[in-house]
């Protein structure tokens, strides 16, 4: 499996280093189609895939995000186009299997459970005939940084400390509250309103919130990634945001600080092709995490 690994991890190294210039990493979505999402299985996509897919959405220029296999879509009548390129995924499956190293004691387990990964290949839907997405609502986002009630009422909702006083966003993890400026101080870009700069940059401060060791403790990441952990916490934030504003419906911007940490984010990957798949995998847990904490939701339109 180190293949699929290595392949995934190099492809966004390679989008990384194309962007670095004017700091567009493959997360940002100026014009999202939301998760990446599986129509056969009506379920969506997790982790390191959904960078491999929104990858593939942007260099090929797919127009939405529903992926399947080529089995998949036959069972939903469609059928994929001669001579279209598969884009690689991973699936993950737990296994049962004997456990050696367990002593033989009456009444004890004597299997042990390993997550077997092995690489599948998925198209999108652009690639095949005969089917047609599902037209997308998305939310209505004003101009300039106006409430957006679904967003607002999710944070809430996460019992976060969000505080508004300096010109600055971050979060303190010693006092355990984040901090917003104002929100007449967002302004808009060539692909986002100042209302999706704020909520984008809400919800990046909102992921590293979860780090806090009372909640998701992602202090234990500094046994893998020694000196380069801060770096890797700030790609599992900039994961997490860019998950969440897919989520909820909003374009995920570039911030202005991205620049200081792209050399240490290929460090990072380039030192361990793992590493990509282990903060996707924490950015999802974020977003399982604040997903967990929203209960039963009131009902508010966007």
């Amino acid at each position: 499996m180190s293949d699929i690994y290595n392949k995934i991890t190099d492809q966004i190294i390679a989008a990384i280093e194309a962007g670095a210039g004017n700091f567009v990493m493959p997360w940002h979505r100026p014009k999202s189609n939301g998760m990446p999402y599986n129509p056969a299985r009506k379920g969506g996509y997790k982790g390191c895939n959904v960078l491999a897919l929104w990858l593939a959405e942007q260099y090929r220029g797919y127009t939405t995000s529903n992926w399947a296999t080529y089995k998949q879509w036959a069972t939903l009548g469609a059928q994929v186009k001669k001579g279209e390129k598969a884009t690689s995924v991973v699936f993950y499956k737990p296994l049962e299997v004997a456990d050696r190293n367990k002593p033989e004691v009456e009444d004890a387990d004597p299997t042990k459970t390993i997550v077997l990964a092995r690489e599948y290949h998925v198209f999108n839907a652009d690639q095949v005939d005969n089917w047609t997405a599902p037209e997308m609502v998305k939310p209505t986002v004003a101009n300039p940084a106006a409430p957006l009630p679904h967003v607002d009422l999710f944070v809430k909702n996460t019992g976060a400390d969000v505080r508004t006083g300096e010109p600055r966003a971050y979060y303190v993890p010693s006092r355990d509250f984040i901090n917003m400026p104002d929100r007449s101080l967002f302004t808009g870009s060539p692909t986002s309103t100042p209302t999706e700069t704020y909520y984008s940059t809400l919800l990046h401060e909102l992921s590293h919130w979860t780090g806090a060791p009372n909640r998701l403790n992602r202090d234990k990441m500094g046994a893998r990634f020694g000196n380069e952990q801060y770096a890797a916490e700030e790609l599992v934030a900039e994961l997490g945001a860019a998950f969440l504003c897919a989520q909820l419906g909003i374009a995920n911007d570039p911030r202005p600080d991205h620049a200081q940490y792209i050399q240490n984010w290929l460090t990072v990957l380039k030192n361990d092709p793992r590493a990509i798949f282990v903060a996707a995998s924490k950015a999802q847990a974020v977003v399982t995490y604040l997903d967990g904490l929203q209960g039963e939701r009131e009902s508010i339109a966007a």
